[in-house]
């Protein structure tokens, strides 16, 4: 079946099966390999791509059901104006370590920048509760999105004191 969809800034027609899901077609047809596959059942939030602007979980998503909407991938950031601050920011704040989610949480956080949803600590940690990190224990990700939402720094004691997530 043909999907019509906004890849990236571009008009394409995928062509799927049925039972694609979104997270397949995107990786094996498009060669979009930052999103990965790691739970497949939307707990760690390593698949994160932004559906019409919000996070979800392509892992479970058939891409079938994207039809007429706009799919942006890590790749496709890259190319927007924002991504040197992210980039940046992660950097400054010690953010990144093996990278798995880093783009899950740099779209993540994009998202929540663009909404105007970071307003305080709270809302940074509600807004990254779907994303998963396995090494950096979040005190430089929580930091590099209060940096770019201009809220400050974080408290140093409730920065290190995030449970199983953020």
């Amino acid at each position: 079946m043909e999907v019509g969809v906004t890849l990236n800034g571009r008009d394409v027609v995928m062509h799927v099966e049925p039972h694609e899901l979104l997270l397949d077609v995107l990786r094996d047809s498009y060669g979009l390999t930052g999103a990965k596959r790691s739970c497949e059942v939307q707990v760690c939030g390593t698949c994160t791509v932004l559906l019409d602007g919000a996070p979800v979980s392509a892992c479970t998503m058939l891409a079938a059901d994207t039809e007429g909407r706009t799919i942006l991938t890590i790749e496709g950031l890259r190319d927007l104006d924002a991504f040197p601050a992210i980039t940046d920011a992660f950097e400054r704040h010690a953010a990144v370590q093996c990278g798995f989610c880093s783009p899950a949480m740099a779209l993540t956080i994009h998202s929540l920048l663009e909404s105007g949803d970071l307003v305080d600590e709270r809302s940074i940690r509600d807004g990254l509760a779907g994303n998963l990190c396995r090494c950096t224990g979040y005190r430089g990700i929580l930091a590099a999105a209060a940096d770019l939402a201009g809220i400050g720094p974080l408290d140093g004691a409730s920065a290190s004191g995030v449970e199983a997530h953020p």
